[in-house]
Order: structure tokens, then C-alpha cells, then sequence
């Protein structure tokens, strides 16, 4: 695996190491020391398959708060997303800046998700299905959300939203 640093702190986009012949592809996923000499989360109590019908459906901006903040590694294995973190650290210079890039079945990438993000994603192919570890379970009462259209972001998503959940359409915007 390569680990690229992105340009918000403690992000990542993670590329396998694929190994070719005349039978296919193989490659590591997930290697937990690869992640630990890295500096990164590796252990994770939590896998989700998030499937979308249509291109343009959105899912997103999630993140939970502290005592349950988690570390999200994400991975499309089928069709393609357009995938976003915002740095939700009040302490961070990067503070409330949005990173996006592209994850497919066919790259192979993966998007790192450091506690204190938001993330969420957009379909960019009809059946598009999204596989991700957390690094802790699911909490309601931390659940906390962005808008996708929150215009103290200006997220630029690739597509015309076509279908996204009431309670996604509805968090509150972030203050001016």
C-alpha cells in the first residue's frame, strides 16, 4: 500500500500495491502495521456496505463527536463515488476545508478519515456500493451532520444532486 497525504491534516488517499499475471490481481486491502508505522488508526470494530440505485444520489456529511469520534476508512468496490472529508478541529489550520477525489473499482483507492471529519459521498454511476470500516460503533446520540450545499463550504460535487435523505437535506448550516 502507498500512503499519500492529502492537503487537509491527518487525511489520506491509500493506493494498492497490485501484483499482476496471467491469473488476475491480487493485493492487500488492509495491513494493520502498515498502518500503525504510518501514525494511523488500525484497529476498527465496525464494516458497512452502503449500496445507491442512481448516479447523483448523495449520502452525507456525517461525523460523530467525542467520546465517540471515529476514523472511517472508505472504499468503493463497485461503480465509482465522488468521496469528501471537511476538517470539523476548531484547532486545525484546516479548519472547515473540504478535500474530495474520486474512489472506484477500478483505482482501487481508499479515503482515510481521520477523527473530527465529516464525510459523505456522491454516486457517480447507477449501483454504485461503498465498503468502509469505522473505528467505532455506531452512536445516535453523537451523530452530528453538515449540509451538503452549506455555503460557508462550497463543496463542488461533480453531479446534480439527485436523491438525498430528509435528514441529510435538513442539518443546520454553519454560522457565517
Amino acid at each position: 500500500m502507498r500512503f499519500e497525504p492529502i492537503r487537509l491534516a491527518g487525511g489520506y488517499l491509500i493506493h494498492l500495491d497490485p501484483r499482476m499475471d496471467q491469473r488476475g490481481m491480487f493485493a492487500r486491502a488492509f495491513c494493520a502495521q502498515e498502518f500503525l508505522t504510518n501514525g494511523l488508526e488500525s484497529s476498527f470494530v465496525q464494516a458497512n456496505i452502503s449500496t445507491n440505485v442512481h448516479a447523483g444520489t448523495l449520502r452525507g456529511m456525517h461525523f460523530q463527536n467525542e467520546p465517540h469520534a471515529e476514523v472511517k476508512l472508505v472504499r468503493c468496490i463497485k461503480g465509482s463515488i465522488y468521496d469528501v472529508i471537511v476538517d470539523m478541529r476548531e484547532a486545525s489550520q484546516t479548519y472547515l476545508r473540504w478535500f474530495g477525489a474520486e474512489l472506484s473499482e477500478e483505482n482501487g483507492i481508499m479515503m482515510y478519515v481521520p477523527k473530527g471529519f465529516a464525510h459523505g459521498y456522491q454516486a457517480l454511476s447507477d449501483g454504485a456500493t461503498v465498503f468502509y470500516m469505522v473505528s467505532a460503533t455506531y452512536a445516535p446520540q453523537s451523530e452530528r451532520g453538515l449540509r451538503f450545499n452549506d455555503p460557508t463550504l462550497s463543496i463542488e460535487w461533480p453531479r446534480v444532486v439527485s436523491e438525498i435523505s430528509d435528514k441529510d437535506a435538513q442539518w443546520p448550516l454553519l454560522p457565517p
